[in-house]
């Protein structure tokens, strides 16, 4: 395997939910800790809503590993932050035998 070039910092947030007092909840995020990164656009469409247009593309992220457990791997249901982009994390898998590098699928949807 090539070594991947990872020249994109980018934020690992995790989900919270928060009572709001009112028998709901408030969904916030909480970082858990900066990356660097090696981002490729995969695929890419459009669909249209009752009020915007959303575009959605599928993104292939590359970052160096971390043990199973700890709050440096990624895991699904969580995001990746770059600025104003948000990339949600629905599956992670290893990008070498050695278990060196992880690929993080994600998708960026941005509307219209």
């Amino acid at each position: 395997m090539t070594v991947p070039v990872l020249n994109r910092v980018m934020v690992l947030q995790q989900e919270q939910r928060v009572s709001d007092e009112a028998g709901g909840y408030v969904t916030l995020w909480q970082t858990l800790g900066s990356l660097w990164a090696r981002v490729e656009a995969r695929s890419a469409r459009a669909t249209a809503g009752q009020a915007v247009s959303l575009a959605k593309t599928s993104y292939r992220i590359t970052v160096r590993a971390a043990p199973v457990g700890t709050n440096a791997r990624p895991v699904p249901g969580q995001r990746l932050v770059e600025g104003s982009r948000l990339f949600a994390i629905e599956a992670v898998t290893e990008a070498d035998p050695q278990g060196r590098y992880l690929i993080c699928h994600a998708t960026e949807e941005v509307a219209q």
